[in-house]
C-alpha cells in the first residue's frame, strides 16, 4: 500500500516531504484544463488522503468541488450529489473508490480520472459507469495517471490478465445485463 500511495505523492507515506510529485502536477494541470473549458470531472482515487491534498489545492485557487468518502452521512452523499448534479459552478467531483464506485449517477461529468489503479479491474469500470448512466448526452473521456517506473505498471499488468481471464469465461456483452451488485458479487 505504502508504495501505491508514494506513486501518488510521496508526502502520504512521509508527511514531512517538501519536494514535488509529477503525478500530482500532472493532474492539477488536466484539472485546471478541464474546469477552464467548462466541463465537470469525477477524481477518484484509494486514498482519502490523496484526494485531501487535491482539496487542498483546490481551496487555495477558488477552483468549486464537493466530496464524497465513506466518513460522510448519507445525508451528505446525498448533498454532494446534488450540488455537483445541479450546480454549475461546481466542477469537481472527489471521490473515494470505495464510496463513490457504485450506485451513483454523475451524468453532470463527461471526464473521469483515474488517479491509481485499483487491484480489481471491474472496480474502475464501475467507478466510470458513474458517468456512463441513462440520461448522459455527451461524450465521458477517461484519463487515467499511472507513474511509471512504480507498482502501479504491476497493477495495470495484473488489470489485464484478469480481464482476459473473465472474458475468456464469460462473453462480455452478457455482462452488460447485470447490476453493479450483481457483478461485484460474480466477480469477489
Amino acid at each position: 500500500m505504502r508504495l501505491r500511495q508514494i506513486a501518488n505523492h510521496p508526502v502520504l507515506c512521509e508527511g514531512e516531504y517538501a519536494g514535488d510529485s509529477g503525478k500530482f502536477e500532472e493532474v492539477k494541470e488536466t484539472i485546471l484544463s478541464i474546469t477552464r473549458a467548462d466541463h465537470k470531472v469525477l477524481v477518484f482515487s484509494s486514498f482519502v488522503a490523496h484526494l485531501n491534498l487535491y482539496a487542498e489545492w483546490m481551496d487555495s485557487t477558488g477552483i468549486s468541488y464537493v466530496m464524497l468518502t465513506g466518513a460522510m452521512s448519507p445525508a451528505e452523499r446525498d448533498l454532494s450529489v446534488k450540488r455537483f448534479q445541479e450546480e454549475d459552478q461546481v466542477s469537481v467531483f472527489l471521490l473515494s473508490v470505495k464510496a463513490g464506485g457504485t450506485g451513483l449517477n454523475l451524468t453532470a461529468a463527461d471526464y473521469v480520472l483515474i488517479l491509481d489503479p485499483w487491484w480489481n479491474p471491474f472496480a474502475e469500470k464501475q467507478a466510470i459507469a458513474r458517468a456512463h448512466r441513462i440520461g448522459q448526452s455527451r461524450n465521458v473521456f477517461v484519463l487515467r495517471f499511472i507513474s511509471a517506473g512504480t507498482i502501479e505498471e504491476k497493477i495495470l499488468s495484473l488489470q489485464q490478465r484478469k480481464s482476459q481471464l473473465s472474458d475468456d469465461l464469460i462473453e462480455v456483452e452478457e455482462l452488460s445485463s447485470l447490476s453493479d451488485d450483481e457483478l461485484d458479487d460474480l466477480l469477489d
